[in-house]
């Protein structure tokens, strides 16, 4: 008899395990994930490699060289491609994402640090800051085919949501030159803050927000008058914007004022302001806009944000410096990818509605990374 229930024990333990197992193994595999759907995380290091990690096995799968300087990375869409650019080496490189290899760099001259695709995503914007150049490419063939006349110092070029304008951030100058689309042409250039480094756009095309790093002010430009608004004051100098897909708030991340600030984009007023931690810097907000994802280097975790009751929960352990921040592409995203510089890990979080966030694993991808992409495809 005691051997019975002996076996009993052990048995129901089993099926406990397994039962276990079994849980986590769905938590860690996103359950739209079909077997012909691929699923990774994209992460550039100081050395000039893509380290890239199969997120269903948490592992990394190759190790691609793509050149230094790495900057502006990004997944084309539509298709199973990693675009980003050289800096150093004065090129845009094409990673295919079904085979690990570089597929084409593209020259566009020196200090390249962006990309943007067109709402079809056949062409490719970038700039060439040390030639003053607006550059268009044609992302099947892989070769340019436009270039325009910028002001100097051109750091970032971004396509309007109607896709009439591209919006090109001077850094020499300060303005924001306001360029056609189809021509390339500059039809106008507007002051902003000193030393502008982003630019974000409602979705309306509309107004255009620029952000300096070196200031407390956010620049807001009329798009359809081609002119500035107003400066907004900021509660500290500035890290990142993320614009809520609306478009009815912005949310202006400042380290200085260890919070964020929200922005009325409807009265351009600023309005609520959250204290989240030592140093907040980089941010991601779910695509129903009810919670938002900031790192923070200085404490070594990842605040989650209530945007609707502007309420913060407790922090999440995201390794040493975490920088970079994304979602997975799920409509109700289960995972959340950070960069954490310091240690050399990607941090893989479990977003779990009605429950604690949870830290789920860190996976070395080499030394000092810095920009991250996800891509389904």
């Amino acid at each position: 008899m005691k051997s019975f229930a002996k076996f009993r024990v052990i048995f129901l333990l089993s099926i406990l395990f397994l039962a276990g197992l079994i849980t986590l193994l769905r938590e860690h595999r996103p359950s739209f994930l079909r077997p012909d759907l691929r699923l990774r995380a994209y992460v550039s290091t100081a050395d000039g490699n893509i380290t890239v990690v199969d997120v269903p096995s948490l592992s990394v799968v190759a190790h691609v060289s793509v050149g230094p300087g790495i900057s502006g990375m990004r997944g084309r869409p539509k298709h199973a491609e990693i675009w980003g650019t050289s800096t150093k080496g004065g090129y845009v490189w094409v990673l295919d994402a079904r085979t690990n290899q570089v597929s084409a760099r593209i020259p566009v001259g020196p200090l390249p640090f962006s990309i943007d695709f067109s709402r079809d995503s056949r062409t490719a914007y970038t700039t060439s800051s040390g030639n003053d150049l607006l550059i268009e490419i044609d992302c099947d063939t892989r070769k340019v085919i436009e270039k325009g006349r910028t002001g100097p110092g051109p750091a970032i070029a971004q396509i309007t949501p109607d896709g009439k304008l591209i919006l090109v951030v001077n850094r020499k100058n300060s303005t924001l030159g306001i360029h056609d689309a189809e021509t390339l042409r500059e039809l106008s250039e507007v002051h902003v803050v000193e030393n502008p480094e982003e630019v974000s756009v409602l979705p309306d095309s509309s107004v255009a927000y620029v952000l300096s790093r070196t200031a407390d002010l956010l620049s807001v430009v009329d798009l359809k008058r081609r002119l500035l608004l107003t400066n907004l004051k900021l509660a500290g100098k500035p890290s990142e914007m993320v614009l809520k897909p609306d478009g009815g708030e912005l949310y202006v991340i400042e380290p200085d004022a260890h919070g964020v600030q929200a922005i009325n984009t409807w009265t351009n007023e600023v309005g609520d302001y959250v204290v989240l931690g030592s140093a907040p810097t980089r941010g991601v907000l779910m695509s129903d806009a009810s919670e938002m994802y900031v790192s923070d280097p200085v404490a070594g975790s990842v605040t989650p944000v209530d945007i609707v009751d502007r309420q913060v929960s407790r922090p999440i352990p995201a390794g040493q410096s975490p920088g970079a921040v994304r979602l997975d592409p799920e409509e109700n995203p289960r995972l959340l990818f950070v960069v954490s510089e310091g240690s050399g890990d990607l941090a893989v979080i479990r977003i779990a509605s009605g429950t604690q966030d949870n830290l789920l694993t860190m996976i070395p991808v080499g030394n000092q990374p810095q920009e991250l992409a996800v891509k389904l495809y």
